[in-house]
């Protein structure tokens, strides 16, 4: 799963400072040469023709230059590149398997990472750092490989669900019905550490800030969570990526340690609205682990095969809940101490991948166990275990897939009579005297006499895609997802679905990705508040970045 956005350094070049060639005289001719002019560069030069001339077509306000920067990449499939630029990625390395438009990624996605052998130092293609580059701000950060970006996404719905809000649950990220919504608005200040150079150590960081109603994805229990937890805003905020990294490159192929809260490594998908194919999220991945914070290391063992370790805090957790304990002021048979941890699942835990790829990178499998503990019910301590696979068929189709089981132990059991009691009256870390809203599921238990039980569930989804053009991609997406005791999605049942979608990119910066899917769930009604064993959904959202 990609859960950055890495480009390549031609494209990065797009908005550095570039001095315009000045009209020079003509050295003079003589008798055996014929006389030479320097191309004067001017507003309507076309930089994709002479790059030499894009600082002078784009202007000199801010303002001027961002909206000329649009226009520039309006009906292109990337910036206008650089002659002279340095390779973006190592000569020996496989040829990137996609490009950017129209996919979310260039390479097959990995997380905790920058992109191994792939990445140069400043190398996103921003509009916003294009506007930037001739100021003194622009300067000192190009001069330091720090760029700031990110994207503003808005999206509408219309389903069969009438319950607001909520009526599309266990749908993700579009869980009220018939609306229109502000998905997020994001920025990122980072510096990507250059991972083709081998001869230097280097480094990098990124802060992130996210606003909208898909905060509610990425809050990490303790960290800003009162927005969603306790208050159960429709829209918030996060900071689901604040970490550094060090690069070192002669230990094997380069090792990246990356340390801080970073998305979780699995998944295709990721919460940030541009590394996916759609606009609405998969079963699959609306009800996995988010985001992890502590150390993760990956090491290229050789350009094909790359080993990842990690030691974390749990799943969706703030650091500084680990070994914190509060009254319980309800001892019951379920907890009968006098107090009982805040978290559970806040713990250290290890992750363990492994990326194989071959076929001269047209194919990738990624298996992954992530944060794994003991597994005992917490905020969302889901012991992960699965894999990707991404195959490209030729330049046009191309399938990428995702199989997990996951499960947590010791959950309550909410048909227990002694449960519910402990429940209402406090006597559980997440009854609502602690989380009023949006607390972890209880789990739905084959026998009402248990007090608990292990809660498991099985997604597996896939996205074959078609893309006839550089700006263009159409989508399949099918899914099953089991959730065996209803402690994911709130119903014990099976679940399949099947999806469509587009993705339409204006220019590099700008996409629109309208879909249609249709739901059903086998053993219990799941939507419209449970009033409904099926649904269909249309949706579009229109992503434009800065």
């Amino acid at each position: 799963m990609r859960k950055q956005m890495v480009g390549s350094l031609a494209l990065a070049l797009g908005f550095m400072v570039v001095t315009p060639v000045a009209a020079q005289e003509a050295p003079a001719a003589t008798s055996n040469e014929p006389a030479t002019v320097t191309p004067v560069c001017t507003k309507t030069s076309d930089p994709y023709k002479d790059f030499g001339c894009l600082d002078t077509a784009l202007g000199t306000g801010f303002f001027e230059r961002l909206g000329n920067y649009y226009k520039l990449e309006w009906g292109k499939s990337g910036a206008p590149s650089d002659p002279n630029a340095p390779p973006s990625r190592r000569a020996d390395w496989a040829p990137a398997p996609q490009t950017t438009p129209p996919m979310p990624f260039t390479e097959w996605p990995y997380g905790g990472t920058t992109s191994l052998g792939v990445t140069r130092t400043a190398s996103i293609d921003s509009p916003l750092m294009s506007a930037l580059a001739n100021t003194g701000l622009g300067h000192a950060l190009q001069n330091s490989g720090i760029q700031i970006y990110g994207w503003i996404d808005g999206g509408i719905n219309i389903s069969s669900n009438v319950v607001r809000p909520g009526g599309n649950a266990p749908i993700s990220y579009v869980y009220t019905p018939n609306t229109v919504q502000l998905d997020q608005a994001v920025v990122y200040v980072e510096r990507l550490p250059d991972t083709v150079q081998v001869d230097h150590v280097d480094w990098g960081f990124r802060v992130s800030g996210i606003y909208g109603e898909n905060y509610r994805y990425t809050t990490s229990f303790g960290l800003v969570s009162n927005q969603y937890l306790g208050k159960n805003k429709v829209y918030g905020y996060d900071f689901p990526m604040v970490y550094a990294e060090l690069f070192i490159p002669k230990i094997a192929q380069g090792l990246l340690i990356r340390v801080g809260r970073f998305i979780a490594l699995p998944d295709i998908e990721a919460q940030l609205g541009p590394n996916n194919y759609m606009y609405t999220h998969s079963l699959t991945y609306g009800y996995d682990n988010y985001t992890n914070t502590g150390i993760q290391t990956t090491l290229a063992l050789t350009k094909n095969v790359f080993l990842q370790l990690g030691v974390t805090a749990g799943s969706d957790t703030a650091i500084w809940n680990l070994g914190k304990r509060v009254v319980n002021p309800y001892p019951n048979p379920l907890y009968p101490d006098a107090t009982f941890k805040k978290d559970p699942g806040a713990r250290p835990s290890f992750t363990a991948c492994l990326r194989i790829t071959w076929n001269d990178g047209k194919d990738a499998i990624y298996p992954c166990a992530d944060a794994i503990n003991n597994g005992e019910w917490g905020y969302n301590n889901l012991q992960w275990y699965g894999f990707t696979y991404y195959h490209k068929f030729n330049d046009k189709w191309h399938l990428s897939y995702e199989f997990y089981h996951l499960h947590q132990r010791d959950v309550p059991n909410a048909l227990n009579p002694v449960v519910q009691d402990a429940y209402a009256n406090g006597g559980t870390p997440f009854s609502p005297q602690f989380i009023a809203n949006n607390a972890p599921n209880r789990a739905i238990c084959n026998d009402a006499a248990m007090l608990k039980c292990t809660a498991s569930a099985v997604g597996t989804v896939a996205y074959i895609n078609y893309s006839p053009n550089a700006l263009n991609n159409f989508v399949f997406r099918p899914e099953f997802y089991s959730d065996a005791q209803g402690q994911r999605t709130g119903t014990k049942a099976n679940y399949i679905d099947f999806s469509v979608a587009w993705q339409h990119w204006f220019s590099p910066q700008v996409e629109v990705r309208p879909e249609f899917g249709y739901y059903h769930s086998y053993g219990a009604a799941a939507f419209d508040a449970g009033t409904r064993n099926y649904t269909w959904i249309g949706a579009a959202d229109l992503l434009v970045h800065f």
